[in-house]
């Protein structure tokens, strides 16, 4: 149970790490470039670790269950998130990533037909509503802060719940580091293809800090956070999993503080807190 709890923990922390540097990375690589490169890196990482341990992936056996987590957890997750963090700031970004929890415990209920309380709906409301006030609130430093990039990680974050309860129900027939691979796998590939016709060399603008940063999202953003997340899932559950995920926002906010010295508008702040404080409520 502690060990869990532990990993879980240490997913959302080296998460919030990540959102820092997609941040840093946004006008370095494009989104899906940025994606690709993050990836390509992870699975041959990942398949190193399966060859040491001596264990064979089923890569075609298992091809369904592994582009599905390979669509919604690696290429449409990270993809979409990489999208947002081009308009908003970091800190934005975390606190629309209250919603996660969220989205966790409506797939859970339309995929896995888990029992949902009257207290997780009304937390649900009470999220929606802070997500909505946080829409409202303008960023003081980023003067180009949009409502798609706003979308496009609250789409990240559906993609998120998705990939969690699938992860939950596929993770009965494999281990976390062979999932994690299989969808790293897979989610390259999606990647990859959706370089196709949108990547210019001229959008490639990579520095000594830019490739240290894309270091960091390539090992202990992806292998690591993604090991310890899918671990600490297949240990505790899905929906007793979904409460931890609340701490990525208030990582992410510190980070962007501290780092990047993001500041937050007033309606930022409050609606993020009523996000965040809805996700707690419904994960009781």
């Amino acid at each position: 149970m502690k060990r869990g709890i532990g990993l879980l923990v240490l997913a959302t922390i080296l998460w919030g790490g990540n959102y820092i540097c997609g941040r840093f990375l946004a006008s370095a690589l494009p989104a899906t470039l940025l994606n690709t490169v993050r990836w390509a890196i992870s699975t041959v990482i990942l398949f190193g670790l399966l060859a040491i341990k001596k264990k064979r992936i089923p890569i075609f056996v298992m091809w369904k269950e592994f582009l599905i987590l390979g669509f919604f957890g690696i290429f449409a997750f990270s993809t979409l998130n990489y999208m947002g963090l081009r308009l908003i700031s970091a800190s934005q970004a975390g606190m629309i990533s209250a919603a996660n929890p969220i989205a966790i415990l409506l797939f859970s209920l339309l995929v896995l037909k888990e029992h949902i309380s009257g207290k997780a709906w009304l937390g649900t409301l009470v999220s929606l509503a802070g997500v909505i006030l946080l829409f409202q609130g303008k960023h003081v430093v980023s003067a180009s802060s949009s409502v798609f990039g706003e979308i496009e990680t609250l789409l990240a974050s559906l993609a998120w719940g998705l990939y969690t309860v699938f992860g939950k129900k596929y993770g009965k027939d494999t281990d976390p580091l062979t999932m994690t691979a299989g969808a790293s796998f897979y989610g390259t590939l999606l990647s990859a293809l959706s370089c196709i016709g949108t990547v210019q060399p001229g959008m490639i603008h990579m520095t000594v800090s830019a490739w240290l940063a894309v270091l960091y999202v390539s090992t202990l953003a992806s292998v690591c956070a993604f090991y310890a997340w899918n671990a600490g899932v297949k240990m505790l559950g899905a929906s007793k999993a979904a409460p931890y995920i609340n701490l990525l926002p208030v990582c992410t906010v510190i980070f962007g503080v501290l780092l990047l010295k993001e500041q937050i508008s007033g309606t930022s702040l409050a609606g993020g807190l009523i996000t965040i404080l809805g996700a707690v409520l419904a994960t009781l």
